[in-house]
């Protein structure tokens, strides 16, 4: 099964779920989201991978959320996904899938749940 990671290497989560992927003995395609950012399609799996809203998946505290926006009640789903598309840091990280699963890797421990 292979193991995806949407990646940031600046983020110390993010390299330590990616380093206990590694530890488990597991190889991970990692995808450096800030570079190349998920489609509207794809943050569309995810969301449903992870049974979440939009905004359950959003970094709340990104100056960006602020400055578009982002807290108002009367913007639709693909608004708030077209936003983390644009907007890549808004996503929160890291987000690992395996098949038919994916998580949050907050903590770094919640990928466990996939290896």
């Amino acid at each position: 099964m292979t193991i995806t990671i949407y990646h940031n290497p600046r983020c110390s989560k993010s390299r330590q779920a990616l380093q206990l992927i590694g530890e488990h003995g597991q190889q991970a395609r990692v995808i450096n989201y800030l570079d190349t950012p998920p489609s509207h399609a794809e943050l569309e799996h995810i969301l449903q991978l992870l049974g979440l809203e939009p905004r359950e998946l959003m970094r709340r505290k990104e100056a960006e959320y602020a400055e578009l926006g982002l807290d108002n009640p009367a913007l639709s789903r693909a608004a708030l996904i077209d936003a983390m598309v644009r907007h890549p840091r808004l996503i929160e990280r890291p987000i690992v899938i395996s098949g038919q699963r994916a998580v949050i890797g907050r903590p770094p421990e919640k990928v466990l749940e996939l290896l």
